[in-house]
Order: structure tokens, then C-alpha cells, then sequence
């Protein structure tokens, strides 16, 4: 199903339910942090593929993506193309109130159901949305005996708001069942809290004392990175596999912020170091690097859709290096949002206008049990990617609204 007006019955029906089920609870009073309420954490043990979501993010086109004669991703077209079943006509619904950008897209591919959201404070083009649906994250910890490092979500960093998609307010799943999250804001406020704790600083690759001044500045800047995460009470950080990460991680890098990759490099880097000593069995990257079209050039956009190129021929080729990953995880790769294709405004390549090309995305799946080399040349929606992903996964994404794509499945 993917008619407008279906959706908006779909989702209706979703909401009326979701408010008897929770017996009165009032949806639109925001909490600050979502409990988890039912049971005993799940015993049993996951056996299923790996999955690897990967957020094709920053808005991207057709035109430069999957269309042969001007696409500035070959290894995605060319290569991965022909390994899975791609969906070359997703879309995103034209329903009103569903806006095409990248905190939206991005939890509708995470909860498979589109929902009008509005920022948590109010504040203009800010994206701190809170979903009322499960996320894809939640769903697996619920289903199966899974530690919180072992369901990932790989931020950018210019998307902090993003950063707090890990877990929905729906009162049978929330923080309980959250993933983790690795970023450059996940690094700094770890970083900060240990030179806090140790009173040190790395200066020229040598530690030293910081002073009373400096430590009072360090409380301060750590402060002011705490409070970005109004969701989250506890302040130590998310554990003991994601602490020791980030020290192997300071001793690589170290601590300046001048070494490591940045922009969608970055997000690269973190997923193969998480692949190696994390091994997430579920991990979504959300490469951003096309949105910085809003700088005002067109390169910058078409750079970005490049520079995800490089970084998914990387990501499968540690996927085939990785006895863990090879033969035994799937890939679903899926845009946030479309452009605009209008050439006569002043900023090439918006997707804030809500036109039709802003709406029309695609999507890929690939690995054991989806289909090699297929083409369904028919609308889909994206929302649709949740239950799909479920299916794969074998665990029921029942208040997701979007049909199973099965196509994808040999």
C-alpha cells in the first residue's frame, strides 16, 4: 500500500490504538526518559544475519546515485547494484504533515511509520524528535539476549540532535531496550570525563596536570555537552565495551580532534573499528556529507554522494575480510530524503520545499537470502524498510506500518 490517503487511515489507526494500549496515557506530554515497563530482559540468544543499515544520508538524488549516465557513486550502481534487489522508484508519502529531511527520513526507516514531528523545544529547522513508535533497535533488544554495544548507531557530527534517536517514548519499549551510540560528541564527552577524573591532559602527546583554571573550564565545557542529552539522566557514559573503545581509540587518535577522519570519513572509520571490537549485530551509519550543498556549491553535494561511495566499498570489503560479518550479514542502504531539482534557486539541491523529486529516494538490500540482481520497478515506500529489516531479522516490528518488501527474499 502506498496511496496518501491510506497512510493517513494506517496511521490514525496507529495512533488510537497506541493511546487504548497504553490505558490513557496522553501521547503529547513529553517525558523525560521513556521506561521500559514489561518482563524480564529475553534469553534468548540472536542467530540471525547481521544487519547493517546504511543511512545513503544528507538528501540525496536519483540523478546522482543510480542513474548510470550521471551517477557519482559507481561502486554502489555498478558493483553493489547487481548483488541485491534494489527498489529504484521508493518514495517517501506526500501525506500532509510527512516532511522530507533527515531526522524524519531517518526515523521513518528506524520505527516504519511516517508521523509529523515537531522539536522537542520548538526551535526553527532544530530536529530534536522523540518517536512514538518502537525503533528497529528497540525491537531487537526486546526479541533477543543482546548487549547494548552490540546494537550501534554511527552519528555525524554536525547531526547532534540526531544523536538522540537511540529509543522511542512507547511505553512497552523505550530506554531499556536503547542502542548505543558512537560520534565525535560520544568521544568528547568521554574524553572530558577523564581528564576530569585524572586531572589530565595530553600536551604534546606528554600528559600533564591541568590547573585549577583548566579543570574548572573542562567541568564546564562537560557540562555543556551533558546537557545536549536531555534524555538521558545518568551521565557516566554507555558501559564498559564503549569506554574501553574510545580509550583504544584516544590512544590511536589521540586527544586534539586533528587526527582522526571528519565528516563521513569519520562515520566510516567508527564502523569498521566498531565492526572489529564491538561486533554489533545490528548497526545504522547515517552518512550526512551531501547536505553541505547548503554551503551553496554543487560540488559540495556531489563530493558527499562520492565520499559515501568510497566509504560503502570499504565497509563490504571489511564485511568479506571479517569471518564474524562474511556470508552472514545484510546490507540495506536507503536515502534519508531526495533534492529538489529546481536550477534556478540560489542554493542548488534543497529538499526543504517538499517537491516531488525531494520525496523520490530508492533503496537497496543485499546478502544471504535476498535476491542477486534484481530489479522491482515499482513504487515502495520507505517506511516499508522496518518490517523488511524485521522479517530478516526474524522479530516482529508489529506497530510498524509499512508492508514487508517481499521482493527482496529469494
Amino acid at each position: 500500500m502506498h496511496a496518501s490517503s491510506d497512510f493517513a487511515i494506517r496511521r490514525r489507526q496507529f495512533l488510537k490504538s497506541s493511546v487504548a494500549a497504553a490505558g490513557g496515557i496522553a501521547w503529547g506530554v513529553r517525558p523525560k526518559t521513556a521506561i521500559a515497563r514489561e518482563g524480564a530482559a529475553p534469553t534468548n540468544e540472536y542467530r540471525g544475519p547481521n544487519v547493517i543499515i546504511v543511512r545513503f544520508g544528507g538528501g540525496v538524488r536519483r540523478r546522482e546515485t543510480i542513474a548510470a549516465e550521471t551517477t557519482y557513486s559507481p561502486y554502489f550502481l555498478h558493483q553493489l547494484c547487481r548483488q541485491g534487489t534494489l527498489f529504484p522508484k521508493m518514495e517517501i508519502s506526500s501525506e500532509p504533515g510527512v516532511e522530507t529531511s533527515h531526522g524524519q527520513g531517518t526515523l521513518n526507516i528506524l520505527t516504519g511509520i511516517y508521523d509529523e514531528y515537531q522539536d522537542v523545544e520548538n526551535k526553527f529547522l532544530a530536529s530534536r524528535f522523540e518517536a512514538k513508535a518502537p525503533t528497529l533497535f528497540e525491537y531487537f533488544r526486546k526479541s533477543y539476549d543482546v548487549a547494548p554495544h552490540q546494537a550501534l548507531l554511527i552519528n555525524g557530527e554536525d547531526r547532534t540532535d540526531e544523536e538522540f534517536y537511540s529509543f522511542s517514548n512507547h511505553h512497552l519499549f523505550g530506554v531499556n531496550y536503547r542502542c548505543s551510540v558512537l560520534s565525535l560528541y560520544r568521544f568528547k564527552t568521554y574524553l572530558l570525563r577523564r581528564q576530569i577524573e585524572t586531572r589530565t591532559i595530553a600536551d604534546g602527546g606528554k600528559p600533564r596536570k591541568l590547573t585549577d583554571k583548566e579543570l574548572t573550564a573542562k567541568r564546564a565545557e562537560l557540562k555543556k555537552l551533558e546537557d545536549l542529552d536531555y534524555r538521558e539522566k545518568s551521565q557516566d557514559g554507555q558501559g564498559g565495551p564503549i569506554h574501553a573503545f574510545w580509550e583504544k581509540w584516544r590512544a590511536h587518535y589521540g586527544e586534539t580532534g586533528l587526527v582522526n577522519p571528519r565528516g563521513d570519513r569519520l562515520l566510516t572509520e567508527l564502523s569498521l573499528w566498531a565492526m572489529k571490537e564491538l561486533r554489533p549485530r545490528l548497526m545504522m551509519i547515517n552518512y550526512n556529507d551531501p547536505d553541505y550543498v547548503h554551503w551553496g556549491k554543487l560540488h559540495h553535494y556531489t563530493r558527499g554522494v562520492s565520499i559515501i561511495d568510497e566509504g560503502l566499498k570499504r565497509l563490504v570489503t571489511s564485511v568479506a575480510a571479517d569471518e564474524f560479518y562474511r556470508d552472514n550479514t545484510i546490507l540495506a542502504i536507503v536515502p534519508d530524503c531526495g533534492r529538489d531539482n529546481n536550477r534556478f534557486v540560489d542554493v542548488p539541491c534543497q529538499h526543504h520545499f517538499n517537491s516531488k523529486s525531494s520525496r523520490e529516494i530508492f533503496a537497496l538490500l543485499l546478502g544471504p537470502g535476498i535476491e542477486r540482481g534484481r530489479v522491482v520497478d515499482k513504487p515502495a515506500q520507505q517506511i516499508s524498510m522496518a518490517a523488511t529489516i524485521g522479517k530478516a531479522m526474524g522479530m516482529p516490528t508489529k506497530f510498524a506500518q509499512g508492508d514487508v518488501l517481499q521482493e527482496v527474499f529469494a
